[in-house]
């Protein structure tokens, strides 16, 4: 393929703008059709899909729609164990030991279903996990009588030592699995997780890395991580399709494991069972080599590399201007980085939810917050879309939202 160039409906090239440096930024809103009168700076919430992807799905769609009967029994199994191939090639590993999931939640769920856990088992975890996979080690835990122990990870965090000491010693009892996040999603820290996991694989007890936001944010090769499960969504970061995630699992661990709905493959070995949970729209999963090779072509490891310092130096900036700080020190960082906003009293007090609410709907303007350690955080994610100002525009933005919140009370 050549410079300047990308795969359109049906594998055709397409011209894209360039991605040299200085050419990333806004003139990329309409590859991803976002609407240009919202200030975009959460893309680490829900991803955007750029319009080449979006035409390769509609072609697989298309594909199933002509004729559902020929692509399931001669087309399907082979053209996601591909897919599968190209998952490996970009985040290491070998293709069977890959399987696409729903989303990492799914992943996270069908992990901790497949352990026997029993009564004094624990599950550690942080309180940095995300909501929904918290959730799931509580579900779990109280379904076998097992205990959930729970990490104190708050920012600001000063390095990486801080966050493995915090981990290492909240572990508690019989510990049968330990669930880590890669990036925090809430606060956008980069855990120490080789690290952490050698330290518990040293100990034999299994680990669980949540890569929800790492595909298309970090540079990784998953089985030199030391994790005994991987799970990642592809829709984030690496701007695949809604519903495209994915779960790595060391060979020595597949025996048990199995997907959330027992179909087909059941008994088949680890990627059948995976690879077929009965019929659905395959079109977000074989729509993933698409996304790798968008996002390749438009920087691969440059990109990755801009939009970390396009989040830090945002960061910074508000931070300064805010009189505050950073949820940690710039090398924790990935394309999200989080500040912590000034206090307002009653518009800090205010569900998360609502304020997001409440910033869209007054200031145009999708951010994510959240409470931690007793302050309001402000996350910014730097996409290929974004530029500097963008994201301190937000900052700005959020924190005039506050000001008049507590100026009304």
């Amino acid at each position: 393929m050549q410079s300047g160039q990308v795969l359109g409906r049906n594998g055709a090239n397409m011209r894209r703008p360039r991605a040299e440096k200085g050419l990333f930024g806004k003139r990329w809103l309409e590859t991803f059709g976002l609407d240009p009168t919202v200030l975009h700076v959460n893309h680490g919430s829900f991803g955007a899909v750029p319009e080449p992807v979006r035409n390769r799905q509609r072609s697989i769609q298309d594909e199933v729609r002509a004729d559902p009967s020929r692509f399931f029994r001669s087309e399907y199994r082979g053209r996601l164990r591909k897919a599968a191939g190209s998952v490996a090639e970009f985040l290491g590993g070998a293709p069977e030991d890959w399987v696409f999931v729903e989303n990492a939640t799914s992943a996270a769920n069908s992990v901790i279903s497949s352990l026997r856990l029993e009564s004094g088992d624990t599950i550690l975890f942080t309180n940095q996990a995300y909501g929904a996979v918290r959730k799931a080690v509580l579900y779990w835990c109280d379904r076998t009588g097992a205990k959930p122990v729970e990490a104190p990870v708050s920012p600001p965090v000063s390095d990486p030592e801080q966050v493995t000491a915090a981990v290492v010693s909240a572990m508690r009892g019989r510990t049968r699995l330990v669930v880590l996040d890669h990036v925090a999603s809430a606060c956008g820290i980069v855990f120490p997780i080789f690290e952490l996991c050698r330290h518990f694989r040293e100990r034999d007890i299994p680990v669980l890395v949540d890569g929800a936001h790492a595909p298309g944010n970090l540079d990784l090769d998953v089985p030199s991580i030391g994790a005994d499960f991987y799970i990642a969504n592809a829709h984030k970061w690496l701007c695949a399709p809604l519903g495209s995630g994915v779960l790595w699992c060391r060979r020595s661990r597949q025996e048990r494991m199995r997907p959330t709905a027992i179909s087909h493959g059941y008994g088949s070995g680890f990627s059948r069972a995976f690879d077929w949970t009965g019929t659905r729209d395959p079109s977000a999963w074989l729509s993933v080599p698409a996304a790798i090779e968008f996002h390749n072509s438009v920087g691969g490891g440059l990109l990755r590399r801009r939009n970390r310092a396009v989040a830090n130096k945002a960061a910074q900036r508000l931070a300064s201007q805010f009189g505050t700080e950073l949820s940690a020190p710039e090398d924790m960082h990935c394309s999200m980085a989080s500040v912590r906003l000034a206090e307002h009293g009653y518009a800090t007090e205010l569900d998360t939810e609502r304020l997001q609410l409440l910033v869209a709907a007054s200031e145009s303007v999708s951010v994510s917050l959240a409470r931690l350690g007793g302050s309001l955080w402000l996350r910014l994610s730097a996409a290929i879309y974004n530029e500097i100002d963008d994201l301190v525009e937000a900052g700005h933005r959020v924190s005039r939202v506050l000001g008049e919140l507590h100026g009304r009370r």
